[in-house]
């Protein structure tokens, strides 16, 4: 295990294989942007959708929005991602439905992220990571939202049994609601040195300190590292800002806010730069709003998904 303010040394990406594949979660990752568009479609089975729907607001209901979603935005999308807590509301059947959402995406082929921002400390976070991250596991998608702010060294148990077995994590980082900046921004005070600057001559931002981690754990994988970073689509010059260096993370990057909430062409230009074709769009709202019928559901999904390539592909 390392320091809590040290980014651990890489472990081999590329060798770890997951249910059958050789290939990490970055690589299969990257080839699904390239062959659906950068589109990840949010399962966000929230009462107001549940009733817009003519469902129930019930672990039954939760289970039949999502996976009428699996199957009319599935094959449309580079991922799906259902959130955690729309599920666990329900109780142990909400539970189950997650789990069924997860089976009938596999059994799809398509990629998920399991939305859960999970992050603690030891046993904890690796009894998390066993849920989450472990081959045969019910729960495990094909990656994870984690949350770093109880230190870097906290995610070791995530992020070695997702390089163990080829799955992926998405850090939070740069997040766009309007509280993160007091604690992303904020400047690591002298005894949270850099790997890159032991003396503390330089001070970082904890959103910078978090993509080095990333860089640290992607510096062998290619075309695309597993340890992905979530940086909203509408923060504008927070990453210039915070010094965060998108390109030598070699992450790929979930970004909220894509199109219809309000980041355009030029906006992802100015906020991602180089990374751009990195950043894969995260929507949620604005498709399942087409629902429940299917074919104005594949219909959103497939018009999101070229909106994003043409915003962030060119």
């Amino acid at each position: 295990m390392t320091s809590p303010g040290t980014p651990p040394a890489a472990p081999a990406q590329e060798q770890a294989p997951t249910q059958g594949t050789a290939f990490s979660f970055g690589t299969r990752f990257a080839a699904a942007m390239d062959e659906h568009g950068p589109l990840c479609v949010g399962i966000d089975p929230h009462a107001a959708l549940l009733d817009a729907w003519g469902l129930p607001d019930t672990a039954a209901g939760v289970r039949e929005f999502s996976l009428r979603v699996v199957e009319a935005c599935g094959p449309h999308a580079a991922a799906l991602k259902p959130q955690a807590a729309f599920y666990e509301r329900h109780g142990s059947a909400g539970i189950a439905a997650l789990e069924d959402t997860l089976a009938a995406a596999r059994a799809a082929g398509v990629l998920t992220i399991v939305d859960a921002k999970r992050g603690d400390i030891g046993s904890t976070m690796a009894a998390y990571a066993d849920a989450y991250l472990r081959d045969g596991s019910p729960l495990a998608g094909d990656a994870l939202t984690v949350n770093p702010f109880l230190g870097l060294g906290s995610l070791d148990p995530a992020a070695e049994l997702a390089a163990d077995t080829g799955r992926g994590l998405f850090l939070l980082c740069l997040t766009s609601n309007k509280e993160g900046p007091d604690v992303q921004h904020a400047r690591l005070a002298r005894h949270g040195r850099r790997h890159d600057d032991p003396d503390g001559a330089q001070q970082v931002t904890v959103a910078a300190y978090i993509a080095s981690y990333a860089a640290a754990l992607n510096a062998l994988s290619s075309p695309l590292g597993s340890v992905g970073l979530v940086v909203g689509a509408t923060v504008g010059d927070a990453v210039a800002a915070a010094g965060v260096d998108l390109v030598a993370a070699n992450a790929p990057i979930l970004a909220p806010g894509v199109g219809a909430q309000g980041a355009g062409a030029a906006e992802l230009a100015a906020t991602f730069g180089e990374a751009r074709g990195r950043v894969c769009a995260s929507s949620s709202r604005s498709i399942l709003a087409a629902g429940p019928d299917a074919t104005a559901l594949r219909a959103a999904a497939c018009a999101a998904a070229d909106d994003a390539r043409h915003a962030l592909r060119g």
